[in-house]
């Protein structure tokens, strides 16, 4: 609670920075796997001497520079912008804690960057061996920065030993890196497969089309024998609290563990279907579709990771409204509104019950919830409820509701949030 609350209601926080970041991530996955599809293929068509297939790396090549390195980035810079003004605490944390491993996975950028330039505007006037070294160079650079940053963000569901350490070897190395990592791999492989069919099917001749569908499609289909066994080992590591709210204690997760777990069959069996011979137009309709399922696929997934770490935003050490779980017992016993630093309403008196409830409602909730906005709406959680009914629920919080962190505030401040909600959702619902 050391930096002010931006406030966004209609939206609510949880929903932009979910939009960004999954953008962010099925661009920056196949910034991994189509470099690996770029230059196997390279190799590929410069070994059988197919001239054809050479043209199409080409041309795909391009594709693959303005999809990675302007939508890749420009997201990239959103999610930083986006985290440092909704969860500047969490967002302080990762930056302390893992300062070299940002400077590492930036140097492996900038090498991303400058590879994949020389490997575009010289593959005409480069020897082919020397364009094949570039060509792995930028891949070699793209995996290791996606070692990187999976270990960061892994490290938020899974901190293991770094609780008592704040070692960053322990942080980085947690308990599910392994496991992410090698998930996330065969997952930007398919992603390259995926991106594959939407150049492939825009191919004129209909020989190379249906010969390149047919090799994008084991791109998208051979993975799948690795990204299975990797998401059950995925699921075993995380802690037991989270693998109870994927399989339901959650009220929302339902819908995103299910369709995580139908998208699955439903993506790899429209990949092969897409490797039946069919005329170009229905080629482009069904590329953009397994596009679309896969972006699904990958946002499930996102989400799921996300909302497993609930109450916490870093799991065991900071809440998701950024109360540190050893400070907890102390901002309960002083308040919220008195240890907080950016509050206008410190004192709550008999003139300012609704601003302080407002304050509390900002302080504790606007994490997770917005009020009239399209994900978690408080109004429509607290509807037809009365005060006693809310202050229930604020005892249950952190305990039998195990999603929600614990009530930061003492019993005068449950009182006047259980009053605001109320009254502000009465009055919603009387327009």
């Amino acid at each position: 609670m050391n930096y002010p609350v931006w406030e966004i209601p209609i939206l609510g926080g949880g929903l932009l920075v979910a939009i960004i970041a999954t953008i962010h991530v099925f661009v920056a996955h196949f910034a991994v796997g189509g470099g690996l599809f770029l230059v196997v293929t390279e190799m590929k068509a410069r070994r059988e001497k197919d001239q054809g297939m050479l043209d199409y790396v080409q041309g795909h090549t391009k594709f693959f520079l303005l999809i990675t390195m302007v939508v890749g980035a420009l997201t990239g810079i959103g999610i930083w912008l986006i985290i440092s003004i909704l969860h500047p605490s969490g967002t302080s944390v990762l930056i302390h804690t893992f300062v070299f491993g940002w400077a590492t996975e930036w140097v492996f950028f900038v090498i991303e960057i400058v590879s994949l330039l020389v490997y575009y505007f010289t593959f005409q006037t480069m020897n082919a061996r020397d364009h094949v070294v570039v060509g792995w160079i930028y891949f070699v650079a793209a995996w290791l920065s996606l070692a990187v940053i999976g270990g960061i963000v892994s490290f938020m569901l899974t901190p293991g030993g770094w609780i008592e350490t704040g070692n960053f070897w322990h942080g980085l190395l947690n308990p599910s890196y392994l496991s992410s990592l090698v998930f996330r791999t065969a997952f930007a492989l398919i992603l390259a497969g995926v991106y594959g069919l939407i150049t492939a099917s825009s191919i004129h001749d209909a020989l190379l089309r249906q010969r390149m569908i047919r090799y994008c499609v084991l791109w998208l289909a051979l993975p799948f024998m690795v990204l299975l066994p990797s998401g059950y080992w995925y699921f075993q590591v995380v802690p037991e609290h989270t693998r109870n709210l994927i399989m339901g204690d959650s009220p929302e997760m339902g819908l995103f563990t299910g369709g995580f777990v139908w998208i699955t069959p439903i993506l790899i069996l429209a990949g092969i279907f897409c490797a039946v011979r069919l005329n170009a137009v229905v080629h482009k309709i069904l590329a953009l579709l397994l596009l679309i399922v896969a972006f699904m696929y990958m946002g499930s997934f996102e989400t799921i990771r996300e909302a497993g770490r609930r109450p916490y935003m870093i799991y065991g050490h900071m809440y998701s409204n950024s109360i540190l779980k050893a400070s907890l017992s102390e901002t309960q016993q002083k308040g919220v509104l008195q240890t907080a630093k950016w509050v206008r309403d410190r004192e709550i008196i008999s003139s300012n019950p609704t601003s302080a409830g407002r304050e509390l409602f900002r302080i504790v909730c606007h994490s997770c919830h917005s009020m009239g906005g399209f994900r978690n709406d408080i109004f429509e959680r607290v509807a037809n409820m009365e005060a006693d009914d809310l202050l229930r629920i604020m005892e249950d919080m952190g305990y039998d509701k195990g999603f929600m962190p614990p009530f930061p505030g003492n019993t005068k401040e449950r009182q006047i949030l259980a009053g605001f909600l109320v009254k502000a959702s009465q009055n919603r619902s009387d327009r």
